[in-house]
């Protein structure tokens, strides 16, 4: 590998992943990261799922550290920041990775009020708190990364009414902060994926459904316009990637779909 991110401290929430047949997105960034010379905090609400991801770095001879916050918490995102800073002296990179929906969650008309507020504490309030607890780090530093994992969903559906409008306001913070912090050399970018053969995604429509996680697939595979086929964990790594490293340097406040060309029908 290159080294692209050699010497650089990052955080990844949501490092872990739900239990499938392929990798997730936290995992894929966390052993991207690692493989390109960052040592990783890989964080998690499930522990044992951080060590899993942990140990396959350090199997390929990468550096990482297992932690287990929930960062719909404030004090556990406050922990996160200082186990990076006391381990490491510092932080280059924040990923914020982490997203949940279902539960009640549907339609406007439809959606019940503890999915929504379940749905915009953990996948918004818990961004902004990380990031809260971060910045000034990277402020005293003279810079830093921040790339906040979205969704198309943020600008397009009408069926997850919470998870669609959490996403929406992740858009909205990560221009907020790319804009507040620019002259920091504190840069804020998002990834917007698609259509993904993730765990979360197959496994999880197919258990709600009933149905098997290959008729999800072939049904998802032809919704994308790019070759028919869904985009994997590993493209939003590498997107994630370039928004972390020195070669975005010139680069905040994007919103970045990754979706095989999904956003191009949107209007």
């Amino acid at each position: 590998m290159s080294g692209r991110l050699q010497g650089k401290i990052a955080i990844i929430v949501g490092a872990g992943q739900s239990a499938g047949e392929t990798i997730g997105n936290g995992r894929a960034m966390a052993v991207l990261f690692a493989r390109h010379g960052a040592q990783v905090l890989c964080v998690d609400r499930h522990l044992e799922s951080a060590v899993e991801t942990a140990s396959m770095i350090a199997k390929e001879g990468g550096s990482a550290a297992p932690f287990q916050a929930d960062v719909s918490r404030d004090a556990d995102c406050a922990a996160v920041v200082a186990e990076a800073r006391s381990r490491w002296g510092r932080i280059d990179i924040l990923v914020n990775n982490v997203g949940i929906g279902g539960g009640g969650d549907g339609p406007a008309h439809r959606a019940d009020e503890q999915a929504w507020d379940r749905i915009l504490n953990v996948n918004l309030k818990s961004a902004w708190m990380t990031i809260k607890h971060a910045v000034p780090i990277m402020r005293e530093q003279g810079g830093g990364s921040i790339v906040n994992i979205s969704s198309l969903a943020s600008l397009a559906g009408g069926s997850q009414v919470a998870y669609e409008v959490s996403k929406a306001g992740m858009n909205r913070l990560t221009t907020s902060v790319a804009n507040a912090n620019a002259g920091h050399g504190v840069r804020c970018n998002a990834v917007l994926p698609g259509l993904m053969d993730t765990p979360m995604a197959i496994t999880g429509i197919a258990e709600a459904t009933g149905s098997s996680t290959s008729a999800v697939r072939e049904a998802r595979n032809a919704r994308v316009p790019l070759r028919g086929k869904m985009g994997t964990a590993w493209d939003t790594a590498h997107a994630a990637l370039f928004l972390a490293s020195d070669e975005a340097n010139f680069i905040t406040g994007v919103l970045l779909p990754v979706d095989g060309g999904m956003a191009a029908r949107v209007g």
